[in-house]
């Protein structure tokens, strides 16, 4: 039996990403779930990874299939599963080992699974896993209470950052929470982010360095001004780094006390051999001399870190079916809302193609891209 399923043959940028008939999954484990798939979204690491980002790391078989975050019904559930039942509606973060989730159909394991807000479509429900566990899990990491400290999400309309500052206010309570925008995203604040979260007064001009984001929070346009300019110095408790800036920041951290914990940099080579992304069957091993490259960076930027007083770490996403079910319960009680930017049909390949390509170029975009699987109803 065979389903349409998101692929490339060789790595590949979405321009050549191909829709093709690939072999139906069936259980393999007593704890395996299959998914009927409605629907799936596109992250960064996607199409960057299609694109051989850890070629010299991971050796991917092929056909490649695409994609980690998708929403559907359960179809078929091995013996020893205890959570789910036929007919659940789920939505799932991938493991490296069930990747492809712009698929018809995807098996994985109980323990990645979590159950769908009933409240979302599947197509907001696809568009959380990835991007809004990894937001808790970097929270977490601060050592201590978030609650009435600054944290700052750069990049806060992105898919990632989005979570993060809803997360950080509602759910760590943090005191402010400062991000960046581009000056074109400024007036989508108040639509994606509800009336309430900005400040009642008129936004300001466009051409200005900053705008209200609530009471306690702080927009900055970056296109305008460097959020160094903008930020008091030595005033940052936590650093969500979506962007890559980990480095040029760190005069803003609290000497002695903060954090930043980045997504966006590189991680060491311990780290990346010790990660979620070598969980696969044929256990790939990093070439020796990348593996120490990685490490001494990493130990590079860890040691710039301490001399600001301040403490610097990258952070891999652990796929968890709890983190999940934590999610759901912030989505349901209006703690937590998604923002599904643009949405595109599996066999439309042209539209799925031009869609990617925006994610991968990385400009442009608004809110998660998300893919309507068909044939799945």
């Amino acid at each position: 039996m065979e389903m349409l399923s998101l692929n490339i043959l060789s790595y590949s940028k979405p321009s050549e990403y191909q829709v093709s008939e690939l072999p139906t999954p069936t259980l393999v484990n007593s704890k395996d779930v299959i998914v009927k798939v409605y629907a799936a979204s596109i992250n960064p690491i996607d199409v960057k990874r299609a694109d051989g980002a850890l070629k010299l790391a991971v050796k991917d078989p092929f056909p490649y299939k695409i994609g980690y975050d998708c929403a559907g019904v359960v179809q078929e559930t091995g013996r020893d599963v205890k959570k789910f039942k036929v007919g659940d509606a789920v939505y799932i973060r991938l493991p490296e080992i069930s990747r492809g989730s712009c698929s018809e159909f995807i098996r994985c394991s109980e323990e990645h699974i979590g159950l769908k807000p009933p409240s979302l479509s599947f197509e907001e429900a696809a568009s959380i896993p990835l991007a809004a566990m990894t937001a808790l899990q970097a929270l977490r990491l601060y050592r201590g209470d978030l609650a009435g400290k600054t944290v700052f999400v750069p990049a806060g309309l992105s898919g990632t950052g989005l979570f993060a500052c809803q997360l950080a206010k509602h759910v760590f309570h943090a005191g402010k929470v400062i991000t960046t925008v581009s000056t074109a995203k400024i007036p989508k604040l108040r639509e994606l982010l509800g009336e309430n979260t900005i400040d009642q007064g008129k936004i300001p001009d466009l051409a200005t360095i900053s705008v209200l984001f609530s009471k306690t929070s702080l927009v900055i346009d970056y296109t305008n001004s460097d959020p160094r300019d903008v930020i008091e110095h030595g005033t940052i408790d936590f650093l969500f780094d979506t962007v890559g800036l980990s480095m040029e920041l760190l005069c803003l951290m609290r000497p002695g006390s903060s954090r930043i914990v980045s997504v966006s940099t590189l991680p060491s080579g311990n780290q990346l051999q010790d990660s979620p992304l070598m969980d696969l069957p044929h256990k790939p091993t990093i070439p020796f001399a990348f593996r120490m490259g990685l490490n001494l960076a990493d130990q590079v930027r860890k040691v710039r870190a301490r001399r600001y007083k301040t403490e610097y770490s990258y952070m891999f996403l652990v796929s968890s079916g709890k983190s999940l079910d934590e999610l759901t319960r912030y989505v349901e009680d209006g703690r937590l809302k998604t923002v599904v930017g643009s949405v595109v049909d599996l066999q439309d390949i042209e539209a799925v193609r031009k869609a990617c390509g925006t994610v991968y170029s990385g400009r442009g975009g608004l809110g998660k891209l998300v893919i309507r699987v068909r044939g799945s109803e």
